[in-house]
Formats: C-alpha cells, sequence, structure tokens
C-alpha cells in the first residue's frame, strides 16, 4: 500500500503544473525593440502559475517595476532586475505586473509590457436543485443512483509544454487544461479512497 501512495503522490506532484502556461513575452520577435508589446498582451489570459518567458539579446534587460515607474520609464527603483537573457518570470499573485527594458531609451520607444494576473480558475460543485416537498404537485420518488465500483484507470499525464500564443482563445484552452488537471486529481482521489478500503 506504501508504494500506491507514492506512486499517487508522484502522480498529483506531476499533474499540478499540467495546466500551466509558459508565455513567450513578444512571441517569435521576443523582447527587442519594435514589437507592440500592448497588443501582445491584449486579449491573453494571464493566471496565477503561469509563466512569462523573455528572450532578448545582450543589448537589453528586464526590469520589473511599480505602476509609477513604469508610467515614468524609470529602472531606478526596480523590484528586480535581469540580464540573462532568457529570463523565466513565474506569475504567483494575482494583480498587475510591470516590466520594462533598463536599457536608456528603449521603454520610451515601446520596450515595456504591463500583464494582469488573475486568480487561478478553481473549479466549483454544479447546484443541485432542492428536494420536492412531500405531497406536492410531483409525488414522484427521488432519483437515486448506485456507486460504480469499478476501479478508475490511471493515465499518465503530458508534461507541460511552453506555448507562445498569439490568438484570443488562449484562455479557453487554459481552462481545459485545468478541467482536465482537476478530473486526474480526482481521479487520484478515487485511487486512494481505494487503497484505504482494501
Amino acid at each position: 500500500m506504501a508504494a500506491l501512495m507514492a506512486g499517487l503522490v508522484l502522480f498529483a506532484a506531476a499533474v499540478a503544473p499540467a495546466y500551466a502556461t509558459d508565455y513567450v513575452v513578444g512571441d517569435s520577435s521576443g523582447w527587442s525593440s519594435g514589437v507592440d508589446y500592448t497588443t501582445w498582451a491584449k486579449g491573453k489570459t494571464f493566471s496565477v502559475g503561469d509563466n512569462l518567458v523573455f528572450q532578448y539579446s545582450a543589448m537589453h534587460t528586464v526590469a520589473e517595476v511599480s505602476s509609477a515607474d513604469y508610467s515614468a520609464c524609470s529602472a531606478s527603483n526596480s523590484i528586480q532586475s535581469y540580464t540573462d537573457q532568457n529570463t523565466k518570470i513565474a506569475l504567483t499573485a494575482p494583480g498587475t505586473r510591470y516590466f520594462i527594458c533598463g536599457t536608456p531609451g528603449h521603454c520610451g520607444n515601446g520596450m515595456k509590457v504591463a500583464v494582469t494576473v488573475s486568480a487561478a480558475a478553481a473549479t466549483t460543485p454544479a447546484a443541485s436543485s432542492p428536494p420536492a416537498a412531500p405531497g406536492g404537485a410531483d409525488d414522484t420518488p427521488p432519483e437515486t443512483t448506485t456507486p460504480s465500483t469499478s476501479t478508475p484507470t490511471a493515465t499518465t499525464p503530458a508534461p507541460p509544454t511552453t506555448k507562445s500564443t498569439s490568438s484570443s482563445t488562449s484562455g479557453a484552452a487554459s481552462g481545459r487544461e485545468a478541467q482536465l488537471a482537476m478530473g486526474m486529481l480526482a481521479g487520484a482521489a478515487g485511487l486512494v479512497g481505494l487503497a484505504l478500503m482494501a
């Protein structure tokens, strides 16, 4: 039973990041001059757990800044600065995050992006109808269901992928991936329940 539990823990750990999306800032253009990052970010749904990937040459930097410094194109009080030319930034909390190129003149020429991060999608149970009042117009007995005794089968999830999204349907894809992950976690929970009953 210990081996089964260990396997389920590993399975759950592999499933959890399956719905995160890596957004390559600027898509195939990367983090460079001459890209309209406002248009790039428009229509994308950034969620907690997603990542921004900045790919840039040595003549550029990435500086995370406050809203005021974003508007002023000032990197002098940056929250964090990066120069590694391939920077991956985890979106860990809801809110708006601001990024500029710290090279003088680049931000003023449009090398800046603001992303609004929404809370991770949560699934809520479907609402059920209240039972009919006894002696009412509908005297039909309530429907009952018998639990299934079949053992659910586990599937191996696909590894997380890096996506360069440019369509406005990226939010829908992220939602489908989140539903898949939640279904896999529910299956794993069922397996744990079966293991505990044995």
